[in-house]
């Protein structure tokens, strides 16, 4: 079935989200999530005048061709832009398959390996008593994982703090430019051992903790953390170090026992290939949207398999529902999954997006409607523009740069 139309939907409803949406001839359509935090409009851009025209009349079930098409085209390949937008389209034509054929793409991929798909909620406070208030609710709702954050005393802002009246979620891309945060890694080093021990003692094992370092200390500075983390029982800290010298992990690893997860950054197989041969790692977070879709995705999985590295998919609110719902349908159907992030989405986004996925008893379900199970009302779509928004960046106490 030839594609006839491919139009791209920039709206704000909490966030802001780039969604593709492919029609073939015969009315169907398909969407894929195109966003990329602070680089919206870049590849809302790219996919405008260099993808969409593409596809016109494209044949919509040769799903691994288009891929390689857009791939291989494209002679200075990968990055952030090029795989998200490739994302996009797989997502969307995984999506037409599916309506095409009145099967979930959860079906398409090789049936169901599991009842559900288990997530994790993101915890945090201002003080560790907060925090504790704040892990206590999501167990309370029957989730069987949770992620810690806490402000680190003596500093002025710290990642991953819910704002007031969020709920659980949050959005850190807060500003028309980026706002300056502060990090001293000494107190971050002292506190965080302080925090996951409270944890444990209010609530004890029963449950999976977790915590994001994200990307913000040497390799022997993960170490250290890693190995005070160790009597906490951690399933995994992620983000240890900056990925872009993946032999650094190899230094961690010879230092301590605490699982690592990485890979929300990463965009192809060939950014964490060294990280999952040689057991760098525990698990890969790399995420549908970023990491040129479906297609490509289930082939980092693949890989991971082979090597004992479990997943552990990025799932944060910067990525539309478009984008959660494929990565439920491609968790359900893998051998090796480890768990799933969810943070929800900020109202109005179910203005927007019309989903058919369900928690219950800290998992979900992509549930069975045809295709990825999600829609978009474009009408409502309209009501909520583009914001610019960036994410913050890191300067040490001198001022000088660091990761954020």
């Amino acid at each position: 079935m030839r594609i006839t139309s491919a139009d791209v939907i920039v709206t704000s409803p909490g966030r802001n989200y780039v969604t593709l949406k492919i029609t073939t001839e015969d009315g169907t359509t398909g969407l894929g999530d195109a966003t990329l935090n602070g680089r919206e409009l870049s590849v809302a851009s790219y996919l405008r005048d260099h993808v969409c025209p593409l596809l016109v009349g494209r044949d919509s079930g040769r799903i691994n061709d288009i891929w390689q098409y857009l791939y291989r085209g494209s002679y200075w390949r990968r990055g952030p832009v090029t795989m998200t937008a490739i994302a996009a389209v797989d997502c969307a034509l995984w999506d037409v398959l599916g309506k095409r054929l009145g099967q979930p793409v959860h079906q398409l991929l090789g049936g169901a390996a599991r009842d559900g798909v288990m997530v994790y909620g993101h915890a945090s406070g201002e003080s560790v008593d907060t925090l504790l208030d704040a892990v206590g609710g999501f167990l309370d709702q029957g989730y069987r994982a949770v992620r810690v954050q806490a402000a680190v005393p003596g500093l002025e802002s710290t990642y991953g703090l819910h704002h007031p009246g969020t709920g659980h979620t949050y959005e850190p891309a807060d500003a028309a430019v980026p706002t300056d945060n502060a990090w001293h890694t000494p107190a971050y080093l002292d506190f965080a051992p302080k925090m996951m021990e409270a944890v444990r003692d209010r609530f004890g094992y029963g449950f999976h903790l977790l915590h994001d370092v994200h990307h913000r200390l040497s390799p022997l500075e993960a170490a250290q953390l890693g190995k005070a983390l160790e009597p906490y029982r951690m399933f995994w800290i992620e983000d240890p170090t900056p990925a872009e010298d993946q032999g650094a992990f190899r230094t961690i690893r010879q230092h301590t026992t605490t699982p690592l997860a990485v890979g929300e950054v990463f965009n192809t197989i060939w950014d964490c290939q060294h990280l999952i041969t040689e057991r760098l790692i525990d698990y890969i977070r790399t995420s549908v949207s970023h990491s040129g879709g479906i297609t490509h995705l289930r082939r980092i999985f693949d890989l991971a398999d082979l090597y004992g590295v479990r997943t552990g998919s990025h799932g944060a609110g910067d990525l539309s529902p478009v984008s959660f719902a494929a990565a439920l349908h491609l968790d359900l159907t893998v051998p090796n999954f480890g768990i799933q992030e969810y943070m929800g989405h900020l109202e109005p986004a179910s203005e927007v997006f019309k989903t058919s996925y369900t928690f219950a008893d800290g998992y979900m379900h992509p549930g069975d409607a045809p295709g990825l199970g999600v829609e978009i009302d474009e009408e409502a779509a309209a009501r909520y523009p583009y914001e610019a928004r960036y994410l913050p960046v890191n300067r040490r106490l001198d001022g000088s740069m660091h990761d954020w």
